[in-house]
């Protein structure tokens, strides 16, 4: 597949400023191990990359979600957005983190999947509801306090909140997917 031209490319690291360099190499350093893609392009904005980076941190390895659920919820994120780059580089970690791969394509397809248990079910369920209505109705809250109970729900909306912001600048910045691959999303 042919994608559309990348609207904003990352700053050349020859002309960062002391700020910039200094973010880079926090995230380079980092459990990332890179600067890639949205993280990349926030470097034209260092504070922006600084905080997001920083809640991406807590977000993606620090949440009281376990893996397998946080990487449920951030597939979810991607295919609602059609952010292929989101999805490229989340399937994989999902496979990793234990996400039945059955699960993983019914997402991408958007189907509902099987569910082998509550948690992953209402994961789902908050995080489709969350982006496509913008709001939980009261019996799928009560579900999810229930099952996740609060703390694992504040955490949930503050990852599907960030990877909204990672969605976003996926797709308004046109960053294509790593190799430029073929799209995955566009069948479902």
């Amino acid at each position: 597949m042919t994608w559309p031209p990348q609207r904003l490319d990352a700053p050349d690291p020859a002309t960062y400023s002391p700020r910039q360099q200094e973010i880079h190499d926090q995230i380079a350093s980092g459990p990332r191990g890179g600067v890639r893609g949205p993280l990349a392009v926030w470097l034209h904005r260092p504070e922006l990359a600084a905080r997001a980076q920083d809640l991406g941190r807590y977000c993606r390895y620090d949440t009281s979600l376990d893996q397998r659920l946080s990487e449920l919820a951030i597939l979810v994120t991607g295919r609602v957005f059609g952010s292929e780059y989101e999805w490229q580089i989340h399937r994989g970690h999902a496979l990793t983190a234990g996400l039945e791969p059955e699960i993983i394509e019914a997402v991408r397809r958007n189907r509902r999947p099987d569910f082998p248990d509550a948690e992953t079910e209402v994961v789902h369920d908050v995080a489709r509801a969350a982006h496509e209505k913008r709001e939980l109705d009261d019996a799928l809250y009560a579900r999810a306090i229930a099952v996740l109970g609060e703390g694992r729900l504040v955490d949930l909306v503050g990852l599907l909140g960030y990877y909204t912001l990672i969605s976003l600048t996926i797709n308004i910045f046109r960053i294509p997917p790593i190799g430029e691959g073929d799209a995955e999303l566009s069948d479902g």
